[in-house]
């Protein structure tokens, strides 16, 4: 995740240059249970409104929140499906809370009713995320169901109204990133605390809908558009959050853009931003699914590292034998083509890892999906190639560890 109005802030109140810090553990997103109430799109998990057999237990998911503990994982951010389908989901909360994690909800928002908001609030969640995708057709229409976006804006006010913080999520493709303008209106109608811009990822139901990704120029709007807006929030004063995920190059061109309009910050804010380090699959972002199999995150389903109920999380977790956790922990990536030559590696990691190896079979080929220009990142035309277009590579097969991992993981 990229904290935009971190960076807008440091333009603004700079503050020292320190040491990089890893957090102590990773952050957890946890798939409590698969299913969902909502067929929509995008959906990585492809869940669906049915019961889905093996799912961890009550006793289970505690246990697995004693190791996390253990192992000093400061967040859970509990999700779905729709999480608010398991029955024991404020239990679960409840507990989390209680040890101490940061806790957050992410749902699709329509169930959040006068009927659990009670509940909902009693728990004390520290952020809830509630996904959207435009306007209230094209919301519907992604989440094929009609009503879906005015349930999902009345959980956004319920929220309010008990004063929780409360979130959106836009996943940007071809088919709705026009309304990018209308959806930030819409935040500070509703005065919604944060906003998180999610560049499609070729995972779940966003593979087979990769041939919706949006091109490389309006990538670059939307994220010119975001920043001005960001900036705009801070220079008010305002605590607005703007964060986007899942282009790590996001990074690189709020650099860019800082040169060409504060270039006097432009030294200060590259060591910043390196500091982040970009992508952070397999290091600080880790995903346990509904079936308690745990992945790089939440886009590596195909790609399993153990299941908690035959290791802990703690043993699976740091153990490079692997080669994928092996090549994602290393520093810097060991990567090829333009993310291998590419000056700024050191900000953007390399970027989402994911996206290589489902349109190239390579998980440490280059990021098809970096919108940045060879002069951009510092290739010249001989040295390098011109950016991948994901297009392009719409018809390629599933990649052939995506089938292999399965068959080991069954």
């Amino acid at each position: 995740m990229f904290r935009l109005s971190q960076y807008m802030r440091e333009l603004v109140d700079p503050s020292p240059i320190q040491a990089r810090r890893d957090p102590p553990g990773p952050v957890v997103i946890w798939n409590l249970i698969r299913r969902c109430n909502l067929t929509c799109k995008h959906c990585y998990s492809i869940s669906a409104d049915t019961n889905f057999p093996g799912e961890l237990t009550t006793q289970e998911v505690f246990e697995v929140m004693d190791d996390l503990k253990h192992f000093a994982v400061p967040v859970l951010i509990l999700s779905g499906g729709e999480p608010l389908l398991r029955p024991d989901i404020f239990e679960i909360s409840h507990r989390a809370k209680t040890m101490g994690f940061y806790t957050g909800l992410s749902t699709n928002g329509t169930l959040i009713g006068e009927d659990n908001i009670d509940k909902i609030a009693e728990v004390g969640y520290d952020y809830i995320g509630i996904s959207i995708d435009g306007l209230r057709s094209t919301h519907d229409r992604f989440r094929r169901k009609r009503g879906a976006f005015d349930a999902a804006m009345a959980g956004v006010r319920l929220c309010k109204q008990n004063g929780i913080k409360v979130g959106l999520r836009f996943t940007m493709t071809q088919d709705n990133a026009r309304e990018l303008p209308q959806l930030l209106e819409l935040i500070d109608r509703e005065g919604v605390d944060k906003f998180y811009l999610s560049h499609l990822n070729y995972a779940g139901r966003g593979n087979r809908n990769r041939s919706a990704d949006v091109f490389l120029n309006t990538t670059r709007w939307a994220m010119d558009l975001l920043f001005g807006a960001s900036l705009q929030e801070v220079l008010c004063g305002q605590d607005k959050e703007f964060v986007t995920g899942n282009n790590d190059a996001d990074g690189v061109y709020l650099l860019h853009w800082i040169n060409r309009r504060y270039p006097k910050h432009v030294e200060r804010m590259r060591e910043k931003l390196a500091q982040w380090g970009g992508n952070s699959s397999g290091v600080n972002i880790a995903n346990i699914d509904n079936l308690g199999n745990v992945h790089p995150d939440t886009f590596w389903w195909h790609y399993g590292l153990g299941n908690v109920r035959q290791r802990p999380f703690s043993e699976i977790w740091p153990d490079t034998s692997d080669p994928i956790m092996a090549g994602l922990k290393a520093r810097p990536r060991r990567l090829k083509g333009r993310c291998g030559q590419c000056r700024y590696l050191d900000i953007c990691g390399g970027n989402t890892r994911v996206r290589a190896m489902q349109l190239l079979d390579d998980p440490w080929a280059e990021d098809p999906a970096c919108y940045l220009s060879n002069e951009e990142i510092g290739i010249t035309e001989t040295s390098g190639k011109t950016p991948v277009d994901p297009h392009v590579l719409m018809e390629r097969r599933p990649p052939r560890m995506n089938r292999q991992n399965q068959r080991r993981e069954a």
